[in-house]
């Protein structure tokens, strides 16, 4: 059942990451892609905002799919962590802990989950599994 159990954990903060990155890179699910991401990241002193843009998006996406796959799940924890830690300090950390405020609790709580997965292993429910 523990195995079950991380390929849920692991399938949701994939597909969230993927979510994510689609949204910067290509502007997909509401997103506004490069440009439109960059252009924002540049309003709140993040810069080259583009090139932040892609890289976040990058990473997001490919966090999600090394998530979803359950390989190299310490690489994809700490793209995570780097992308939601950059959102902490520059967006979400001066409203405070409490998501309801905009604060950082969604941010924290995914960069934990994501560590506590890499740390615990990928289970046999992934291709992760199999070596």
């Amino acid at each position: 059942m523990e195995d079950l159990g991380l390929l849920i954990i692991r399938l949701m903060i994939g597909f969230v990451f993927l979510y994510y990155g689609s949204q910067k890179l290509f502007g997909w699910f509401g997103g506004h892609g490069i440009a439109g991401t960059g252009g924002w990241f540049e309003s709140i002193g993040i810069k080259p905002g583009k090139a932040i843009a892609a890289f976040s998006g990058i990473a997001e996406l490919l966090a999600g799919i090394l998530f979803i796959l359950g390989i190299f799940l310490p690489l994809g924890a700490l793209l995570i962590a780097l992308v939601m830690m950059g959102s902490i300090v520059k967006v979400h950390g001066p409203k405070g802990f409490s998501v309801t405020a905009g604060g950082f609790e969604y941010n924290l709580f995914l960069i934990v989950v994501s560590i506590g997965i890499a740390l615990i292993g990928p289970g046999d429910y992934s291709l992760g599994g199999l070596w």
